[in-house]
């Protein structure tokens, strides 16, 4: 039957032709022999049964090459140029789906080794950090601290990253006070904040957001840091925020180095560490800013940033009343 299918339109065409010639030999070819014509009808059926035979027999090599690949585990499309073949198609692609549900669990069971590897190194480091509180030397203990909280800041960084790059993952939206993550955010800093001398201007209302509040805390995390990081004599740093009849909005703003015009509209691509790399000034992953925005986007909120190089970078986080956003 499939071989029927295959030859149909050319055995069709090819008895057109027969006839055609045969009706053109007999009525417009005076004189002409009857005997000639069944000579040469002879001889384009010999020639005719050859080429069915030869294609017949290669159509069969393809079939039994086609059932052959149908039963492996690999991608056969590029074994048939001009592919037509329905069912190499969806051969390729349950394939394909299982080489993707394969890779999905890999990356799982990979999330889930560095997360209990992080958790398994904060035990010591919190121990570690404990037992810095008996050392009464200044000069060792400052850079002693600053190494470990730097260890801590990573550790952290690296839970939620796990987190939020999860195929599933677990969002505790509720009503959070958005004075309280900001100040959970500036503690977390603190060691950092003090150390660097920063002025602070922190002026956040009691207000109500529907939000993660361990996913937006290392948010406003990732953007304080930002802000040591660049940070120009006097450091300073302000945070406010302003609410209108629909949205709360939050601002974070420093008075540092800032971002370029050619950088700002690629802050938050993965691994995009600016144009002048800071000149060498800074070691950065490019991966901050990148995760901020990814998270973001999962909370249904919304973050800008405006800069001016050289003065200043200020990021505005919009809150939505959003509760239903989660529970469509």
């Amino acid at each position: 039957m499939k071989y029927i299918d295959h030859n149909k339109r050319e055995f069709i065409l090819s008895l057109i032709l027969f006839l055609s010639f045969n009706l053109y030999f007999v009525f417009l070819v005076p004189n002409t022999s009857i005997n000639y014509l069944l000579y040469l009808d002879f001889l384009i059926g010999i020639i005719y049964g050859i080429f069915i035979g030869i294609d017949s027999y290669l159509f069969v090599k393809r079939e039994k090459k086609k059932q052959e690949l149908l039963k492996s585990n690999e991608l056969v499309c590029w074994e048939f140029s001009g592919l037509k073949e329905s069912e190499l198609i969806e051969h390729d692609i349950h394939v394909l789906q299982g080489q993707l549900h394969d890779q999905i669990i890999l990356n799982d069971n990979l999330q889930d080794y560095i997360t209990k590897w992080c958790h398994e190194v904060k035990l010591p480091l919190s121990a570690s950090l404990l037992m810095l509180e008996k050392i009464e030397n200044p000069s060792v203990k400052k850079p002693l601290k600053e190494q470990l909280e730097k260890i801590n800041q990573q550790l952290n960084s690296a839970l939620v990253g796990c987190k939020v790059q999860s195929n599933i993952y677990d969002l505790q939206v509720k009503p959070n006070n958005l004075s309280e993550c900001v100040k959970t955010s500036i503690k977390n800093n603190q060691f950092f904040l003090i150390q660097n001398h920063f002025n602070l201007d922190i002026d956040v209302t009691e207000s109500q957001v529907y939000t993660d509040k361990e996913w937006i805390v290392f948010v406003i995390d990732q953007l304080i840091s930002n802000a040591i990081k660049y940070a120009k004599e006097p450091p300073i740093l302000k945070i406010w925020s302003e609410e209108n009849e629909n949205s709360i909005f939050l601002y974070i703003e420093d008075h540092g180095e800032g971002i370029s015009k050619e950088d700002i509209r690629r802050i938050y691509e993965k691994g995009y560490t600016g144009i002048n790399r800071h000149n060498g000034k800074y070691k950065s992953t490019g991966m901050g800013l990148y995760m901020t925005h990814l998270i973001i986007e999962k909370l249904g909120h919304q973050i800008e940033a405006e800069s001016k190089e050289g003065e200043y970078t200020r990021f505005k986080i919009t809150f939505q009343d959003n509760r239903d956003y989660f529970n469509l």
